[in-house]
């Protein structure tokens, strides 16, 4: 689905992203990982086209994006940011709708869209009517991924989408989120620093480190058989049990 080959960035003269190649594997969820300054919110703006590398390629769907058809390409991606990203003054249909009203789909087409996306996503029928401001975080959030969901797109990026909720929000928004991207079989790529959110969500898991690939396979690979110190290090800051229970004394 994705193919970065020694894709790089830089702002100013801090290197975030040193060069690094990986592929996205088609119907399968991948989960970035790692402590924040890593990259990985960086590396996933890349795939999303809203960050163009300073060096290499982005490869979707085998395609090379570029700046020619970096827009269509978007369209054709769900973008999911931390508390939906939604704006302020429009309702959430209205945001929801947003997309497919600008690319001039009929009326009928959005309504019954957003209907079904509701449904999917368990949003209450009244929030649809209501300003962001009028409903719940774990509601805005359910409004994002709607709106990331609109033009049914094969791929979804999603940016710490639980990092605001609390915690049986977010239970109950990641129960919802993996049923759909399992029913609807989408490629999803998520961001998060949170171990065990990547172990729900992740078929792969990649750990970034100071701008670079540390590690990358099944969760239990990395806190069983850690590449190096730094993973070892991330993982224990987690307290995992499986590396913090106290051993039993002979």
């Amino acid at each position: 689905m994705f193919e970065i080959e020694g894709v790089t960035k830089s702002f100013g003269d801090q290197t975030v992203l040193h060069e690094t190649s990986v592929a996205f594997e088609p119907g399968k969820s991948t989960v970035l990982i790692g402590p924040s300054g890593c990259g990985k919110s960086t590396l996933l703006r890349i795939l999303a086209g809203l960050l163009a590398p300073d060096t290499g390629r982005v490869i979707f769907e085998g395609v090379e994006m570029t700046p020619g058809n970096r827009i269509p390409m978007r369209h054709r991606i769900g973008y999911v940011i931390q508390d939906g990203g939604l704006f302020p003054h429009l309702t959430s249909a209205q945001n929801v709708g947003l997309m497919a009203k600008h690319l001039q789909w009929p009326a009928d087409r959005i309504r019954n869209r957003i209907e079904e996306l509701a449904e999917l996503t368990r949003l209450p029928r009244p929030a649809l009517d209501r300003y962001p401001t009028q409903i719940s975080g774990g509601q805005r959030q359910r409004v994002g991924i709607m709106r990331a969901l609109m033009l049914d797109p094969p791929v979804m990026l999603l940016d710490e989408p639980m990092g605001a909720l609390d915690p049986l929000v977010r239970y109950d928004l990641q129960e919802d989120l993996r049923k759909i991207f399992r029913t609807l079989k989408k490629t999803a790529i998520t961001v998060t620093h949170d171990m065990g959110e990547a172990g729900f969500f992740g078929d792969h898991v990649i750990m970034l480190g100071q701008g670079r690939i540390v590690q990358q396979g099944k969760l239990e690979q990395m806190i069983l058989q850690p590449a190096n110190a730094f993973v070892t290090q991330f993982v224990n800051a987690q307290r995992f049990p499986t590396l913090n229970t106290p051993k039993e004394s002979s």
